[in-house]
């Protein structure tokens, strides 16, 4: 994502970051611009003290009389060598603090996010990715940045000024020399950062081949379909080719480095020549050549060092101009001016003529659906795949606001409800539940973070999802890691470290952090027992009719047998409800719900039968 900044917008971004490094590090900021521009002026100050010596010895000075400067010589040395540890020592500070802030703003940016329209768009993610990697290096990069080319300035410029005391010519030769240094490295600058934007797309490709070739979860198929060699030629074709790229401009690079070095060489030997003759016609003292070759040197390495920080500079606006843009988004979601609060359900929720698409150009996902889900009862939705069950679920939890249309509770739009407040009276398990890397405890206490400390709703949550056996036979119980990262080497040998879970007794943990959440108003089950053996199933779907019983419920699942004791059953097609009734009703009506039925009847049948 190559973005383009004009100059005020590179002001503001400059400012924004010495706000951000001043707020996380008041104290730290202050002294750490001192020690550069210490470090900026040092060098200076150093060949200034030896061109006076040197010239102080050359006229036979009395000892006395150079002391001062000897001494002033070997207080701007240890200076020198301890400036570098100080900076550096307060620059990792700074680095820690900047990075501790920014990430909690970016963080809580994240969490105005309260839907998932943004989070599924792939610009954002882009821009989301470069973000995550600004506040975890820290903006105070830009901050060093900048503090870099200043400090460089200094220290060019010093240099200059002082020979341009000394003897004005010897400073037009010193700036002549310098002058195509700093244009040819600002120019190879941008076309490395222009050749590291056209080689993004390959590197993103190359790491997700050799992510893909040590990823847990493709581990099975890639050993079974043996496709180990084929990612790995992949892999190696990217990277190859990122790096035929790269091996371009750096020759490039080289070719222009020489060419300037040559020319710094022959600038350089030109102007000794002139002032070793100057020196003989008496024009110039011995500390007047001594200070000409050392700032030739330190304007050089002044120049380099400017452009280097330049070049930095440039790549840390361009990442924190992508987390200025997530830190400063606007919700997701419409914010009512004054959000109602949201009762205990009493009648019912209604989804009246709801229209929904994930995006302008997408189809309809929904067309005009009309549903109404009792206080008390249960709503199952049935149809294939992509007939817009699971979204209707993302809309009760106001994931989304429908493109037409709305959602009532109690006759209230869920518009006028904070996101947070509505959910708080949802629990659900979802098709794609998570699987923390926490212990058995935590993995459950997420359904309901503030009873995270109350074994006894865990245990008896655990309990009615049938887990309670499976968790109280691991190693640790409750406690038991649900996990393989080790974190260091003496846990690779420890059983008691970790335990890798199998799907059917994950999806059980997922039931049990629902249960957890069996004080709210609305009960969302999709497909809550789909990775579950034919027992597990019927225990599980017995656990919760129980459960919902008298509850207000919707559930989802394509085995339908699972279903048919649900109040009312909706059947969904091409985004509308084709059929609405009871068991007994659709059968009834011979229509795609009975269908269906004896389909998935008539296999188990004939297995009977068999």
């Amino acid at each position: 994502m190559n973005v383009s900044l004009g100059a005020r917008r590179v002001g503001a971004l400059l400012v924004a970051a010495v706000r951000l490094t001043r707020q996380a590090a008041p104290a730290g900021l202050p002294q750490y611009v001192l020690l550069c521009l210490l470090g900026g002026v040092a060098p200076v100050v150093t060949a200034w003290c030896t061109k006076v010596l040197l010239d102080g010895l050359a006229a036979g000075e009395v000892w006395a009389a150079l002391l001062p400067w000897a001494v002033a010589l070997a207080v701007t040395g240890l200076v020198t060598a301890l400036l570098p540890i100080g900076s550096g020592y307060l620059k990792q500070r700074l680095d820690r603090a900047v990075s501790v802030l920014a990430m909690d703003r970016l963080y809580r940016a994240m969490g105005r996010l309260t839907g998932l329209t943004r989070l599924e768009d792939p610009a954002f993610r882009d821009r989301l990715r470069l973000a995550q990697q600004t506040g975890r290096s820290g903006p105070g990069q830009l901050v060093d940045d900048g503090l870099g080319a200043v400090t460089a300035a200094v220290t060019t410029g010093g240099f200059l000024a002082t020979l341009l005391v000394i003897n004005a010519g010897m400073a037009v030769i010193v700036l002549l020399a310098a002058v195509p240094a700093l244009f040819a490295h600002l120019r190879m600058s941008r076309a490395r950062a222009a050749v590291l934007w056209s080689i993004a797309p390959a590197e993103r490709r190359e790491v997700f081949y050799a992510e893909l070739l040590a990823s847990l979860d493709a581990a099975k198929e890639l050993r079974l379909l043996g496709l180990g060699d084929l990612f790995r030629r992949r892999m190696l074709v990217e990277l190859t080719a990122a790096h035929a790229v790269v091996d371009g401009q750096d020759r490039r690079d080289a070719r222009t480095h020489g060419l300037l070095a040559g020319l710094t060489a022959l600038v350089s030997a030109g102007g000794l020549v002139w002032s070793v003759w100057l020196a003989a016609r008496g024009g110039l003292s011995i500390g007047d050549v001594a200070m000409f070759v050392v700032s030739v040197a330190g304007v050089q390495g002044g120049v380099r060092s400017l452009v280097g920080n330049l070049a930095s500079a440039h790549h840390s606006v361009t990442l924190f101009h992508h987390y200025q843009e997530i830190e400063a988004q606007s919700p997701d979601l419409s914010v009512p001016v004054t959000a109602l609060p949201v009762p205990p359900l009493r009648s019912g929720i209604e989804l009246r003529d709801v229209w929904f698409r994930y995006a302008e150009d997408q189809p309809w996902v929904l067309r005009g659906v009309n549903l109404t889900i009792p206080h008390g009862g249960s709503l199952a939705l049935v149809g294939l795949n992509g007939a817009g069950k699971s979204t209707v679920v993302k809309l009760l939890c106001r994931f989304y606001d429908p493109s037409r249309g709305a959602i009532l509770w109690d006759g209230v739009d869920l518009r006028d409800f904070g996101a947070e407040e509505l959910r708080a009276r949802i629990g659900a398990v979802f098709q794609d539940y998570m699987c923390y890397d926490l212990s058995a405890a935590e993995n459950i206490g997420l359904g309901d973070v503030s009873a995270m400390d109350d074994r006894e709703r865990i245990v008896a949550a655990a309990g009615r999802a049938g887990a309670h056996d499976i968790v109280a036979a691991l190693p640790r119980g409750y406690d038991t890691l649900l996990s393989r990262m080790f974190f260091d080497e003496a846990d690779r040998d420890n059983p008691e470290t970790g335990v890798l879970l199998s799907g059917g007794q994950w999806q059980r943990l997922a039931l049990a952090r629902a249960f957890l959440r069996d004080r709210r108003d609305l009960m969302i089950l999709d497909e809550p027992s789909a990775g579950l053996d034919a027992e597990a199933e019927h225990e599980v779907h017995s656990s919760l009719r129980h459960h919902r019983e008298g509850a207000t419920s919707v559930l989802i699942s394509h085995r339908l047998s699972a279903v048919r004791e649900a109040h009312l059953i909706a059947v969904l097609a091409d985004g509308t409800v084709t059929e609405l009734g009871t068991h007994d009703e659709l059968m009834a009506t011979s229509g795609s719900y009975a269908r269906l039925f004896r389909l998935q009847a008539s296999g188990y049948d004939e297995v009977v039968s068999g």
